[in-house]
């Protein structure tokens, strides 16, 4: 029986890089948050919606109210709470994450591939979904803040209806 020596011994062996790692990492890291965010926008699509949501514009509008803080109706700081509890739920930012790991295994992937050679600018395509989606965790984060202004916001009394007797 014949000895095998160490670099026999390493050379069939599978030798991962750091690449590598951080390839596998990320792919592993943007299923789970791709099965996260289904779930949430699963949710999302079995609750009822507000009726003020089916209208253009109305989650801007909304929003801007609440900012400035002006006076709004009952149904405007309704839908103003869902869009603010939507945001402040785990699951939402799992969309976010969902799209920077996709940006994150191009980058790694395409290193990986490379073996140690200058990187072109393709290689760093990756980086666009990885910025968007950076801008949407801000923008989440953004709307999560608004919860305390919620809480003082003014109501508008609404219009007296008048009726024929």
């Amino acid at each position: 029986m014949m000895q095998r020596s160490t670099a026999d011994q390493r050379s069939g062996m599978l030798n991962f890089s750091l690449w590598a790692f951080l390839t596998i990492l990320t792919a592993a890291l943007g299923l789970a948050s791709g099965v996260c965010a289904f779930v949430y926008v699963k949710r999302l699509e079995g609750r009822t919606h507000a009726p003020l949501s089916e209208d253009v514009g109305a989650h801007k509008a909304v929003l801007r109210k609440l900012r400035k803080g002006e006076s709004m109706s009952q149904d405007e700081v309704d839908y103003a709470a869902q869009i603010i509890s939507d945001s402040r739920s785990f699951l939402a930012y799992s969309i976010p994450a969902a799209i920077f790991a996709v940006g994150a295994f191009y980058v790694f992937g395409c290193l990986f591939e490379l073996h140690g050679a200058t990187p072109s600018v393709r290689t760093f395509i990756g980086g666009i979904p990885m910025l968007t989606s950076t801008n949407l965790a801000i923008q989440l984060l953004r709307v999560a803040q608004l919860k305390g202004r919620l809480q003082k916001v003014s109501l508008t009394e609404p219009a007296a209806s008048v009726g024929v007797t």
